[in-house]
């Protein structure tokens, strides 16, 4: 059988975490076209969707005994790829699958004979103000001292969250930007080839014991640039709606406050927070010398635009699933 492994590489048997999720399914296509045995702990049935090659077993990741009985079964396995994450970005969400699942699995997968671990992570821990970003950091730590070898790759943002207007606009809407468009800027990045870089990683040994960020191919864009360039693609005018800061500001603020009283609201003051990071903080490298954002340190990878992304969508030739944290 052909595969696209590197030179020299060699098969392996290898558990993912987040199989079910866009990235994920991406990753174990990449997997299994290197030649690797891959088996896939998923939280639900595996839909028709999974890649062939690729085995799942329905777990409790929070359950180590699950783990164990139900995705582990006694058999032996050579690395862990995780592209796992918390749906909602919730605390209690966050603290029990960013860090608390992946937990349990390195210590499943190490008694298993796990010796080099992936881990796909964010790269806006490297400010972290929100609770999934302090989960995702007590984890890499966790892994850092496992004494295992790992990988920890921190994409900028991905294609889906950043499409979520494509329809908004198609339908004669305006696009939506926070204060003038330029106040943040990104390298996104697709999901086939953050699913190839992910595979790669097993092979490459530059890139072992390493936290590396990446982003996509291509100078980085302002939300301002996304707009313009759809408009274009759809070809007609741009039209934007300038969304003040302060506005988000007022929401978290009063969410925060009633939400001392109803937890319903706080966690919606969560879920604002979230949107809020998202709309003023860069996903760029971030220097610590000087507290900027820079595009010029962020390392790139891949062949698809954004744009030529957002061109296929329009085209009908692929589907913009969005993520739980898109802003719009």
């Amino acid at each position: 059988m052909t595969t696209d492994r590197p030179e020299g590489g060699q098969p392996r048997r290898v558990l993912v975490l987040g199989a079910t999720g866009t990235i994920g399914r991406a990753t174990v296509r990449a997997l299994v076209s290197r030649g690797h045995a891959v088996v896939c702990l998923v939280r639900r049935t595996a839909g028709p969707a999974d890649p062939a090659g690729a085995t799942a077993r329905v777990v409790d990741l929070t359950d180590p005994s699950s783990l164990a009985r139900d995705g582990i079964r006694g058999e032996p396995f050579d690395a862990l790829v995780s592209c796992l994450a918390s749906r909602t970005g919730l605390p209690d969400d966050a603290w029990a699958i960013d860090y608390g699942a992946h937990l349990n699995a390195l210590h499943a997968s190490r008694a298993a004979g796990v010796r080099h671990v992936v881990l796909l992570s964010a790269i806006c821990v490297q400010k972290p103000v929100l609770a999934f970003q302090h989960a995702k950091l007590a984890f890499e730590r966790d892994l850092i001292a496992s004494g295992l070898a790992y990988t920890i790759v921190r994409p900028t943002a991905y294609f889906k969250s950043l499409s979520g207007q494509i329809e908004r606009v198609r339908r004669g809407k305006p696009f939506l930007v926070f204060g003038d468009g330029t106040l943040t800027a990104c390298k996104p990045i697709g999901d086939d080839d953050l699913g190839r870089y992910l595979a790669d990683c097993l092979d490459d040994a530059a890139r072992r014991n390493r936290v590396l960020p990446i982003g996509g191919p291509g100078d980085a864009i302002t939300p301002r640039a996304q707009g313009e360039q759809l408009f274009a693609l759809l070809g007609r005018e741009p039209r934007f709606t300038h969304v003040p800061v302060g506005l988000l500001n007022a929401i978290v603020t009063v969410l925060a406050t009633v939400g001392r009283w109803v937890p319903a609201l706080a966690a919606k003051a969560e879920l604002a927070r979230i949107g809020r990071y998202y709309a003023t903080e860069s996903m760029l490298v971030l220097n610590p010398a000087t507290g900027r954002y820079d595009a010029q340190a962020t390392p790139s990878t891949g062949s698809e635009t954004l744009f030529a992304y957002y061109a296929r969508v329009i085209r009908g030739e692929a589907a913009a699933e969005r993520g739980d944290h898109a802003v719009f």
